[in-house]
């Protein structure tokens, strides 16, 4: 997936050709660059950046000095470059593109995981990311100190709001589910998402075909109320609006995942730039 991703983006940059370089850059043209961080943060997608380069041009030297999930500051060097002029110009923007803003994400992760410290609450993602770039958001998140959730919806079942309601309700919505995994010799976890109390109470008279209940949009105090109500055995999740000013009050009611879209769909990407090195 990560290859596929790779040779999109560089068809998609590319195109017919860099003319820019090809019009004033010499064919044989030798040169070296390096990787500066120009702001405090945690490195992420060094590993990216190289697999990058092996795909585009194996000959170009990547010579790694930190490492995914490094803390970084001003002044810092990732990696240096050293090859083909052409090629390393070739490649610049998408190094780049890729390792800000999964930089980016890594950060705001270990920003709110050191915000729950101490709970025993685990930070999941979402899938609010980046369209074509979900493994590089995910990949991100763990760097960060973060869980990921489901990758996509094939390999979890989690029946919504919405689902519950088209199905018709909760007892249908549970009852075909089954239905279909059987049917389809699947095992697929399942998770369902409740909106209130009376909703969750609802799901806790219904056979126990699903492993988590998300509780969403509940605020901190509905939420230690509603988690007196689940059984031991039966996963917790708080979602919904939860923020960096909140998120600790809803890790210290008990509950055993957090869920935050804002780690992949509201991110600052992380300062840095590709400096050429004559």
């Amino acid at each position: 997936m990560l290859d596929e991703f790779i040779l999109n983006a560089l068809k998609e940059d590319l195109g017919s050709g860099d003319h820019s370089s090809l019009a004033c850059v010499p064919a044989a043209a030798q040169s070296a660059a390096y990787l500066l961080i120009k702001e405090p943060g945690v490195l992420a997608g060094v590993d990216v950046a190289k697999r990058i380069c092996e795909i585009y041009d194996s000959a170009i030297i990547f010579d790694q000095k930190l490492k995914d999930g490094d803390r970084v500051e001003y002044g810092d060097i990732a990696f240096t470059l050293q090859g083909s002029s052409r090629s390393i110009l070739a490649v610049e923007r998408l190094l780049l593109n890729c390792m800000q803003h999964m930089s980016g994400v890594a950060t705001q992760t270990a920003h709110y995981v050191a915000l729950i410290s101490g709970t025993n609450c685990t930070l999941l993602d979402t899938r609010k990311t980046t369209p074509g770039m979900r493994l590089l958001d995910k990949y991100a998140v763990k760097i960060g100190g973060g869980a990921n959730h489901r990758f996509g919806l094939y390999d979890m079942i989690m029946l919504k709001d919405n689902h519950i309601d088209y199905a018709g309700g909760l007892a249908p919505a549970l009852e075909r589910t089954k239905t279909y995994l059987s049917q389809q010799h699947l095992d697929l976890k399942v998770e369902v998402e409740v909106r209130s109390e009376d909703e969750l109470k609802e799901l806790l008279t219904l056979p126990k075909d699903y492993h988590r209940i998300m509780l969403d949009n509940f605020s901190p105090e509905a939420l230690r109320e509603a988690l007196k109500l689940i059984p031991d055995d039966i996963e917790t999740e708080a979602s919904g609006g939860i923020t960096a000013a909140t998120i600790r009050s809803y890790a210290e009611t008990g509950v055993q995942f957090i869920s935050v879209g804002a780690l992949t769909h509201s991110v600052k990407s992380l300062d840095m730039s590709l400096k050429a090195r004559l």
